[in-house]
């Protein structure tokens, strides 16, 4: 066996076989290893002892594996080339860039998916459509293009699936940012903004920003929207926020109830409708108020891939309104504000007809079973027409809520008009098993 050199002088040839590469880059991965399971403890992902010995003894089976590949194997590193102090910094760059990959593919993510149960911020456990994923991966070679030219294309397919004319389609940064973008356009000093309380928040933030007065009108006791003193209160406000389904109730408002309160509002105020969650309900008495985009210049109807197309992380939304409308938001909108990565893959997903389906029926088999068992607990709830629930536990949540993130199952945050009611996203069948099992011991 050649011995690898140790000289750095230029013109030495340096020849490493791989078993004293593997072994340098394995000891680079214990030491991430260390912190990253450090961290992890820090961060409450890992609880309990059990959880550092069994995420310890899966490292130490990836150090095995990779032990054995080293044996007997050798290799020339830089052959005929010299050496110099710079080259050997970038040669021990890499093997930290190895070890970090090592430790990422193999053991944070051994470590995310069973250390904790995450059912707190309504994200689909059954992720994107096969579809999406193929287009972002073959995706990956448009990167270096600004995305204008797919942006073009979605919004042409999102006019076809809604049936409106292109120019009434805006892309956004997920749903979110159209929500800034009509805080920003249509709120400030003297226009004030009208919501449901609860409601989802970050509007009301958005307002705050504008110096907005926010008016909160609360949920009727059948936790619909209050339209009737929602009109009352509209009076020179600039924008009214309805989301429907509501979050974090679950709840609907009926779409002829809109109807009225649009055909009473004034005009000279714009009605943003959130319909983030509308894929899941199967009421027949909701619907979308798209279709009414057509006869109300002021209606603005809010849509997000992240729901029940699965693509929470990628960040892809639009809104449906009048061009007029949309004017007055793109003086607010950087340029290109959704990446080639979500675009594509929303196009994707828009094609793929079963995931609306696909998910809409995991979604409903999962939370009827949990409606069952929390029937049998005797617990009361709000009925849910989305991904999530919200559960009355009789008591202050905070409690629970801390205990339930102790015993690694996450679940909603506070909400200050309904303090003893816990959110839960609904998650796979064995999320929700999980879920199931801490809130019996939790309660016991």
């Amino acid at each position: 066996m050649t011995r690898p050199s140790t000289k750095l002088k230029s013109g030495n040839i340096v020849e490493l076989d791989t078993a004293t590469l593997r072994l340098f880059l394995l000891l680079c991965a214990t030491s991430v290893f260390s912190v990253s399971l450090w961290f992890a403890i820090s961060k409450k992902q890992v609880t309990t002892e059990t959880q550092r010995r069994r995420l310890t003894r899966q490292f130490k089976g990836i150090i095995v594996r990779n032990l054995k590949k080293s044996t007997g194997q050798r290799k020339t590193i830089m052959a005929n080339q010299t050496l110099s102090r710079r080259s050997f910094s970038k040669f021990l760059a890499a093997g930290a860039a190895y070890a970090t990959v090592l430790s990422h593919d193999e053991v944070r993510a051994s470590l995310r998916p069973n250390a904790i149960v995450r059912l707190s911020s309504n994200e689909n456990p059954y992720g994107p459509s096969p579809a999406a994923l193929k287009a972002m991966t073959d995706g990956f070679s448009l990167a270096w293009r600004y995305p204008d030219e797919y942006a073009d294309m979605l919004a042409d397919e999102l006019a076809r699936v809604n049936g409106v004319p292109v120019d009434q389609i805006l892309l956004g940064d997920g749903s979110g940012e159209i929500l800034k973008l009509c805080a920003a356009a249509f709120t400030g000093k003297d226009k004030k903004l009208v919501i449901a309380n609860p409601t989802f928040e970050a509007i009301a933030r958005h307002a705050g920003v504008a110096s907005a007065e926010v008016v909160k009108i609360d949920l009727t006791s059948d936790y619909s929207h209050d339209l009737k003193k929602m009109l009352a209160s509209a009076g020179g406000a600039g924008l009214v926020y309805i989301c429907n389904p509501n979050n974090p109730t679950a709840s609907i408002t009926p779409r002829n109830e809109l109807s009225d309160f649009l055909a009473k509002l004034s005009p000279a105020t714009i009605v943003l409708v959130d319909e983030a969650y509308h894929h899941y309900v199967e009421s027949q008495d909701y619907e979308s108020v798209i279709p009414l985009v057509k006869q109300y210049p002021n209606l603005i109807v809010a849509r997000t891939f992240s729901k029940i197309y699965g693509m929470a992380g990628l960040r892809c939304g639009y809104c449906v309104t009048q061009y007029a409308n949309i004017a007055r938001l793109k003086t607010h909108q950087i340029f290109d504000s959704v990446n080639i990565m979500a675009l594509v893959a929303a196009l994707a997903s828009l094609k793929d007809t079963e995931q609306v389906t696909r998910g809409r029926k995991l979604n409903s088999e999962v939370k009827k079973s949990i409606c069952a068992e929390l029937d049998t607990l005797g617990y009361r709830y709000i009925p849910s027409h989305a991904n999530f629930m919200m559960i009355d536990l009789r008591r202050e949540v905070r409690p629970v809520l801390d205990a339930m993130r102790n015993r690694g199952v996450e679940v909603g945050r506070l909400f200050p008009a309904l303090p003893n009611f816990m959110r839960v996203t609904i998650g796979t069948g064995a999320e929700m098993k999980q879920f199931l099992t801490t809130f019996k011991e939790v309660i016991a």
